[in-house]
């Protein structure tokens, strides 16, 4: 969409003799004002919901986030934001969080107070896995210690989320394939989607835009960005916060005390 610039209109006035007395008019001049042609690009944007949650939500007041508020406030005003896709799966209780279900499916009613949004659900794949112990004195040196000790192993149960990445592509691509868009715009870190986001760009000749929720963000995604949106303050977040409550179809919505 173009939205051209307006013109401003200038009245030459000119008598017979040029002395100007007894005006009368004689020509209109149109001049175009001094700025340029401003291209709005309609931009859908696509969240990796626990690449957002663990590079910049975990251990903080400000999960009750108004997602469309934090994009909008990190996007310039060329973007019209036309679709928010959001991608997730549910999670389960935990003996020390038992509510986090609860917790979960009423901020997805909180996200769906937003227009034009739609949440894709994964989910959760659960191993035995047997995995070498690392020392808490060697975390920061464990590459070093690895390569010279035998390492003790254990059974640990590893948790896996599941279907979020491959969702996000398959509709990143789609949109692309059907014109939907004119730049994508993902919130993520996973170096995973460089292939599809490179293919919107090469293929399709759309723009794309990166947000990085994380303090060090994947150099393979930023070499295929056009542009690279850090979310880099805490003042950010608390700004694009949902209201204590909320209404739906449905009620009240409230903002869960643990959050």
């Amino acid at each position: 969409m173009y939205i051209f610039p307006v013109f401003s209109f200038a009245f030459i006035v000119k008598n017979d003799d040029n002395t100007g007395s007894h005006a009368s008019l004689k020509w209109l001049v149109a001049r175009p004002l001094k700025w340029p042609l401003l291209f709005i690009m309609k931009t859908f944007v696509y969240i990796d919901s626990f690449n957002l949650y663990y590079g910049c939500l975990k251990n903080t007041p400000y999960k009750w986030l108004n997602v469309k508020t934090l994009v909008e406030r990190l996007l310039s005003s060329q973007h019209s934001i036309s679709a928010i896709k959001y991608f997730t799966a549910r999670v389960s209780s935990k003996p020390e969080q038992p509510d986090l279900p609860k917790q979960q499916a009423l901020y997805f009613r909180a996200l769906k107070t937003i227009p034009n949004l739609n949440i894709f659900e994964g989910h959760f794949l659960m191993n035995v896995s047997r995995l070498p112990i690392i020392p808490n004195n060697k975390v920061n040196t464990w590459k070093d210690f690895i390569r010279s000790q035998k390492l003790e192993r254990a059974f640990v149960l590893k948790v896996e989320e599941k279907g979020s990445d491959v969702n996000l592509a398959s509709q990143l691509l789609m949109d692309a394939f059907k014109n939907r868009y004119d730049c994508a715009v993902i919130l993520s870190n996973d170096s995973d989607l460089f292939t599809p986001m490179e293919m919107v760009k090469k293929e399709f000749k759309k723009k794309i835009g990166l947000i990085t929720p994380n303090k060090h963000p994947s150099r393979h995604l930023m070499k295929v960005a056009n542009f690279v949106k850090p979310i880099r303050s805490k003042a950010l977040l608390k700004a694009s916060q949902f209201p204590e409550t909320l209404e739906d179809k449905r009620g009240t919505i409230s903002k869960p005390e643990e959050w």
